[in-house]
């Protein structure tokens, strides 16, 4: 099964959605059985690459009310988030441009680390308030992941999977995608926004009970002792 992920690492509901799905997968027994596309998407391109305005500012700005009012709204986010396991600290984030970090994941996803890298965005964004528009910022977080540093330097100084960050945002138009996080199983079914848990358990066993597939088997107990395995036995 392939479930394709539009989202933006300055979403908050998008990172909220990735756990619920998540949870959603663990749930269903399909572990392993899934593979998880992140499509790049931009909820405003004209943002700056970096800002020192407070978030409370912009959104205000952004949605004609006052500072204390954004702050009410984003403390309901956070309390979302929190039942998800999230610390969203909207005290510390700023607006930031994500071309680059969207060109970073694609880079990622060449070396086989584009999950790695799309969780580590998110986390340094929402959890910790780092500027993930700035170029040296996205170079230490790529090499926490693994990735060179030399290598994400020439990636983020160049134009290089631009154009398939764009190709993604094409095809959310085509496809109609109004916002996000959204979410697209086998290219049939779609599910729009941070739906709960149980909204994508019911998605995937659609799916699987269409395709034939069966999850994979929940163990007991814990580790593997007392089993016997390649002419040993793991006592």
């Amino acid at each position: 099964m392939k479930i394709e992920v539009w989202s933006d690492y300055v979403c908050p509901f998008c990172y909220i959605g990735k756990r619920e799905l998540e949870k959603a997968i663990k749930n269903t027994g399909f572990e392993g059985k899934i593979d998880v596309e992140f499509k790049a998407y931009q909820l405003d391109p004209t943002t700056p690459a970096e800002s020192d305005e407070s978030m409370y500012t912009a959104l205000a700005r952004k949605f004609g009310s006052s500072e204390e009012q954004a702050k009410a709204q984003t403390e309901g986010i956070a309390a979302r988030a929190k039942e998800v396991g999230l610390h969203y600290d909207f005290d510390k984030m700023t607006p930031a441009n994500t071309f680059k970090a969207h060109r970073l994941s694609k880079f990622a996803g060449e070396h086989g680390l584009e999950k790695e890298m799309t969780e580590r965005l998110l986390k340094a964004y929402f959890e910790e308030g780092m500027k993930i528009g700035n170029t040296d910022v996205l170079v230490s977080l790529a090499t926490e992941v693994g990735l060179e540093e030399a290598a994400v330097r020439d990636l983020l100084t160049d134009d290089q999977f631009a154009a398939e960050v764009l190709a993604d945002i094409q095809q959310a138009r085509e496809i109609g995608v109004q916002g996000v996080p959204f979410f697209v199983l086998n290219e049939k079914y779609a599910v729009s926004g941070a739906q709960p848990t149980s909204v994508f358990e019911q998605a995937i066993k659609q799916v699987a009970e269409e395709e034939g597939l069966r999850p994979g088997l929940k163990m007991m107990g814990s580790g593997e002792s007392g089993v016997c395995k390649d002419g040993q036995c793991e006592l």
